[in-house]
């Protein structure tokens, strides 16, 4: 694509020969553990898929297929303060468009977001009002996709993005004011957005209503937080709570506490790579114990050639360590902390222990992270797991046109 936007010129995305070549190169040079005994997958991914998938990776998977797909949409590369960025664009298709930034998590890439992009650029072709289109920005969030490198920022963390984004939105790109949405780290992104620059925002949508100092204090590595599973609980609820902390446990303290020494071995081996970030896709989406009812094995691989062909891996890990290492600060002591209009989407798989769907609003309500926020829209929804807007894309289009709807 030549359309220039902001008199930026538009770069197609494209990965070289010679790192596909040795992409090939190293996977079929892969040295195999045993996995002896691990048929149940109860020491983590099984062999016997994983290897299936990487000869898919090898003999079938065509990343000049895939690549032409993404290159259907704007692409752009910019440095923000120094930083460089990558974002994908899709104008909006209506009658006054609002800009929207989208920020995607981990193990996520900027294309978890593709299900959602063109209904909320151009509604009116999805059975929708034009009025409500959305001029949609999808960036790689800085040391993820093609965000890369960063030798001059190994600091980076959520809140320093949101600071990036801010100067992209209004600096770079010329917006005034817009608006924000996101899921996972994005969330706290985005929520950030939402706390010291919502004069500036319409609204904000997220994924999931965390705290802004979730990755505050000593044990930020610790998904239950050293709290100890109440006795004389339902045996039910207490196999919830193991299985949820079992979801997150490793995830959260090998990033926070090692990320550096995991990442030697996953900027070598595609195969490692692919089998740690695997294993997330597995556990975190709403997938019934088959993966490819959720991702299929193009869609897998996509995500996972996007990651490594950018050694990226290393510096998206990091991301959780420096969330913790550079703590979150208040830029104002007004409540509540995030004073943009929120809305936010819940999915049943990860209602909490013992809460159903049909409580989870009111569940929130009454904790202590729904004062934090300027909620205006929340929902739940009974399906959809972790990757929302891959996972339930319908139901996320219609939750955030009604976060934005009379906003504009």
């Amino acid at each position: 694509m030549t359309a220039a936007f902001c008199g930026l010129q538009s770069t197609p995305v494209h990965i070289p020969d010679e790192v596909l070549a040795d992409l090939q190169h190293r996977l079929r040079s892969t040295r195999w553990p045993m996995d002896a005994g691990n048929e149940d997958s109860f020491y983590g991914v099984n062999r016997h898929y994983l290897e299936g998938l990487v000869r898919y990776w090898i003999e079938e998977f065509d990343w000049r297929k895939a690549e032409q797909t993404i290159n259907r949409y704007e692409h752009y590369h910019v440095h923000v303060d120094g930083v460089p960025v990558h974002f994908m664009r899709k104008p909006g298709v209506g009658p006054h468009p609002m800009p929207l930034i989208l920020s995607h998590g981990w193990p996520w890439t900027f294309w978890h977001w593709s299900k959602v992009i063109d209904p909320l650029a151009d509604p009116g072709a999805f059975g929708g009002d034009p009025a409500e289109a959305f001029d949609v920005i999808v960036p790689s969030l800085p040391g993820f996709g093609f965000s890369v490198p960063l030798p001059h920022n190994p600091d980076m963390n959520f809140w320093k993005m949101a600071d990036l984004w801010h100067t992209l939105m209004t600096d770079v790109l010329g917006y005034p004011k817009y608006a924000a949405a996101g899921c996972d780290v994005g969330a706290l992104v985005t929520g950030q957005l939402g706390h010291k620059y919502a004069e500036e925002l319409y609204a904000i949508h997220i994924g999931s209503a965390q705290r802004l100092d979730f990755f505050n204090g000593e044990r930020a590595w610790d998904f239950a937080g050293g709290r100890p599973i109440p006795e004389n609980i339902p045996e039910q609820i207490r196999a919830q709570i193991l299985e949820l902390d079992r979801r997150f446990a490793s995830h959260l303290a090998v990033h926070v506490l090692d990320s550096g020494t995991l990442a030697y071995g996953l900027s070598d081996s595609p195969v490692g790579m692919l089998a740690w970030i695997l294993k997330r896709w597995m556990k975190w989406s709403d997938n019934k114990g088959d993966i490819e009812s959720v991702f299929t094995k193009d869609d897998l691989l996509t995500h996972a050639t996007i990651f490594w062909a950018n050694n990226a891996v290393e510096t998206s890990m990091r991301v959780y360590a420096n969330n913790n290492r550079y703590p979150w600060t208040p830029s104002h002591d007004r409540w509540p902390v995030i004073e943009a209009p929120t809305g936010i989407t819940f999915v049943g798989y990860e209602n909490p222990p013992g809460i159903p769907t049909e409580k989870r609003v009111q569940h929130f309500l009454d904790s202590d992270r729904a004062p934090w926020y300027n909620h205006v829209n929340i929902t739940a929804h009974e399906e959809g797991g972790h990757f929302i807007p891959w996972e339930v894309p319908d139901k996320w289009v219609d939750d955030l046109r009604r976060t934005f709807r009379g906003r504009r």
